[in-house]
């Protein structure tokens, strides 16, 4: 294993760090403080190094958008309902950030900030990236005050780990996070060559806002279905009617036995991600709104450059109890897990 540390760029007047970890095998994983972003992801190929996610050359268009590519997403993953929610016998509102509601952890979310870290090469078959970064109730508008971390790692299998620790420090308060990350596995500008297969017979039903409105929708039958795998270009093309025009929505997933919930794969290029999580939740988007001002390390930004695969606890679960259970007591610490196994 080989690590490097530079600084990459300077945002708001701080420098920009990039931690790069890489394997015997030639892959990379490179991430960037600000915002716990994940920046490469390279696999070796015939061409060179192929960089399995979108990114940015510089730090301000990666938040200059609506888009949170590749980036750390925390407190809660996908929106909060007009902010509010009912906790521990209270009722809290936190800051809005889309329209009235709160998306992926609002104005002062884990993108927002720039991370401390460090490297931990302790195991000879594996390097972790080390991010911690406190966040106060003053600062994010979340109840009590929050230690967190997150650990990129990578192994010498060619698993990428990613872990989300946090600790409520002051209050009980919620954690829901995940990674932002999009895919594009292929040599094409596009996903429609690639396949997606998801563990689910259900999504979540979302009103005109994008909010849960609490009922599922069946899977069966429609371009929604995945759980066989279905080819990315014809489920869009089963979309084109709708007004997303591909998909922007949360399936209910049951990890399999080895908590796996999805695997992209690209039947040309051979390149496949599988990824698992112990959690019910994974947000499928399509970059359907991509527009070309987004200055993307692949080109000027367009629809279905990537496809966006969060896994998470089923959105708004503090308004809707049946998704799962997001609180974090004071005093107590909550970890998740991520990985995402790759084949090239």
């Amino acid at each position: 294993m080989q690590t490097t540390t530079k600084e990459w760029d300077t945002y708001q007047n701080q420098p920009v760090t990039e931690y790069t970890v890489e394997n015997d095998h030639g892959v990379q994983l490179s991430v960037l403080s600000w915002g716990a972003t994940l920046h490469h992801l390279n696999v070796p190929s015939a061409n060179g190094s192929k960089n399995l996610v979108l990114s940015y050359h510089k730090m301000a268009d990666y938040l200059d958008n609506p888009f949170y590519v590749c980036m750390g997403i925390g407190r809660t993953g996908g929106r909060i309902r007009r902010g509010t929610f009912p906790l521990a016998g209270k009722t809290y509102h936190v800051d809005a950030n889309e329209g009235q509601n709160t998306l992926h952890g609002g104005p002062h979310g884990f993108n927002t900030v720039n991370w401390a870290g460090s490297l931990d090469t302790s195991d000879p078959d594996a390097a972790k990236i080390v991010l911690t970064h406190t966040f106060t109730s003053t600062a994010d508008s979340y109840p009590g005050d929050l230690d967190a971390k997150l650990i990129y790692g990578l192994d010498n299998d060619d698993h990428v780990t990613l872990t989300f620790e946090a600790t409520a420090k002051t209050d009980t308060t919620v954690f829901n996070p995940t990674a932002h990350l999009y895919f594009n596995l292929s040599d094409d500008q596009l996903i429609t060559g690639q396949a997606l297969q998801v563990n689910s017979d259900d999504h979540l039903d979302l009103d005109s806002e994008k909010l849960p409105t609490g009922k599922l929708i069946a899977n069966a039958n429609t371009p929604f279905d995945f759980k066989a795998g279905q080819n990315l270009g014809s489920a869009i093309r089963g979309m084109q009617e709708t007004t997303e025009k591909g998909f922007d929505d949360v399936y209910h997933v049951v990890p399999a036995a080895d908590h796996t919930i999805a695997k992209l794969s690209d039947p040309q290029s051979k390149r496949s991600v599988t990824i698992k999580s112990d959690r019910n939740g994974l947000v499928v988007f399509t970059a359907n709104s991509f527009t070309n001002d987004l200055k993307l390390a692949a080109g000027a930004g367009q629809p279905y450059m990537g496809v966006a695969l969060e896994p998470q606890t089923l959105p708004d679960s503090m308004n809707h109890p049946e998704f799962g259970d997001v609180t974090l007591p004071a005093g107590q610490t909550q970890q998740y897990h991520i990985s995402y196994d790759l084949t090239y």
